[in-house]
């Protein structure tokens, strides 16, 4: 129900939602046949910068909490595995060294690991 979200919130399912409608029932079933990583799918998350979506501004996340992370999730649960790029790193957030930071959050934010 919309009315327990934010605007906010409600913005950022809209905007999943409408990446993922790139990416047909085609798609994921040339990938469940392939194997591997849905390349092109991490890719275009990664380009609109929602793999950051949790992830400190300073690190070149969107600074935004697990709450909007776990509800891009829902959205794209149906269609792709990203979370662990999602909720992995967040004990190197909250725990890590400012070089774990610096050395890990940037390329995982970015889509390059």
């Amino acid at each position: 129900m919309d009315s327990n979200f934010s605007e906010d919130q409600i913005a950022i399912r809209d905007a999943i939602q409408k990446l993922c409608a790139d990416f047909d029932d085609d798609y994921w079933l040339r990938m469940d046949k392939e194997g591997g990583p849905a390349q092109e799918f991490i890719d275009a998350v990664a380009a609109a910068g929602w793999l950051g979506i949790a992830m400190p501004e300073e690190y070149g996340g969107s600074g935004l909490g697990m709450t909007e992370a776990a509800l891009m999730m829902q959205t794209i649960a149906a269609c792709s595995s990203v979370h662990l790029n999602i909720f992995g790193p967040n004990p190197v957030v909250v725990f890590g060294s400012e070089e774990q930071k610096t050395r890990m959050l940037p390329p995982l934010i970015s889509g390059e690991e």
